[in-house]
């Protein structure tokens, strides 16, 4: 495999989180240093069983620990670890094809975007996803896409790049398998600058296990964009659950009304009281709808202003940005230090 030099000779480090994975682990961190000059390969072992430290290491990779067990804690540490100007994260059971990183750093570059999604291209005929799987990653996108309104392909792949930006202002808080999902939902909910890339993806090769549950992780995906749709859309989850509280209250109560207007007597006083606490919950979600939306938008304003305080990746001919903090952002803007000026070319002493 010919070498590439990292575009604009920048930092790239590649993110690879390893469980029992000692069959595979050194030829992706092989193909991952042949693929650009200068890329710094860190593995993150996760409390592997087998030699996939010493293989990881024997390949030239940085080789780290992290003891909680779940990939979503490997990313969150990594994240918080690693210092680099583009961030490439990959699976370490050499499904995904390193070849096509080259061509996923670049469009990053040259949106420039903060996320890159690489969409596994499977052959149908002869299909690299467990039973059931691709199924499942069709329901899964589709779910989401309808949920927050973005089109998404491939919302479980393990193969992306990011920008500083993002790892940088990402708070990383799932702990397993349902990271892709957190990475997809956060970068559809602060809208940042994103694009999808097609993927080469194949089986594991002989000797590599799978660490998938299907049910399990299925189970967590599930519960985890029901919690980010109500983390992220409040008053949207929130007025739909009171729209079915408020649906029982007047199923309930209007045998009860009927029944009163007829009499003038209210005789089944366990309905009537059922309805109305129907009622005072639907009201209820909806000032919790109205009050987590307030909440919700603070905290988006707050991601965003630690989103800008960071410095975009440069291009040719650009002067590099000094970082801003959340704090000078806030300020007037004629409070604000001023940005250096950077000549075009320097003279010659």
């Amino acid at each position: 495999m010919t070498t590439s030099p990292p575009p604009q000779q920048l930092d790239i480090a590649a993110i690879v989180p390893c469980y029992n994975e000692e069959a595979t682990v050194a030829k992706v961190v092989s193909d991952l240093r042949g693929t650009f000059d200068g890329i710094t390969v860190y593995v993150y072992d996760n409390n592997s069983k087998d030699a996939t430290r010493e293989r990881a290491r024997e390949a030239g990779a940085i080789v780290r620990s992290e003891t909680l067990q779940g990939k979503g804690n490997v990313v969150r540490r990594a994240f918080a670890d690693v210092d680099a100007d583009v961030y490439l994260l990959i699976d370490g059971d050499d499904t995904y094809d390193v070849a096509s990183a080259p061509a996923m750093v670049e469009a990053l570059l040259e949106g420039p975007y903060d996320h890159v999604l690489g969409c596994r291209v499977d052959d149908p005929d002869n299909s690299a996803y467990r039973k059931g799987h691709a199924w499942g990653n069709r329901f899964f996108n589709s779910v989401v896409s309808r949920l927050f309104g973005e089109p998404v392909t491939d919302m479980l792949s393990g193969f992306r790049v990011f920008s500083r930006r993002f790892v940088k202002s990402f708070p990383a808080l799932s702990q397993r398998f349902e990271i892709e999902t957190e990475l997809t939902v956060h970068s559809l909910a602060t809208r940042v600058p994103q694009i999808e890339k097609p993927v080469g993806f194949g089986e594991r090769p002989d000797g590599s296990e799978s660490k998938l549950s299907t049910f399990s992780d299925g189970r967590r995906i599930i519960l985890t964009i029901a919690k980010l749709f109500a983390f992220e859309k409040p008053f949207v989850f929130w007025g739909a659950a009171s729209i079915v509280a408020f649906v029982a209250g007047l199923i309930s109560g209007i045998p009860v009304i009927s029944e009163y207007a007829r009499t003038g007597l209210v005789e089944r006083f366990p309905t009537a009281f059922l309805a109305a606490i129907f009622m005072v919950i639907a009201c209820l979600m909806v000032t919790a709808g109205v009050i987590l939306t307030g909440t919700t938008r603070n905290r988006h304003e707050a991601a965003r202003l630690a989103y800008l305080g960071l410095a975009p990746v440069t291009t040719p001919g650009l002067a590099p940005r000094r970082e801003v903090s959340p704090e000078e952002l806030r300020a007037p803007q004629n409070q604000r230090a001023p940005e250096p000026i950077v000549p075009e070319s320097a003279p010659v002493v």
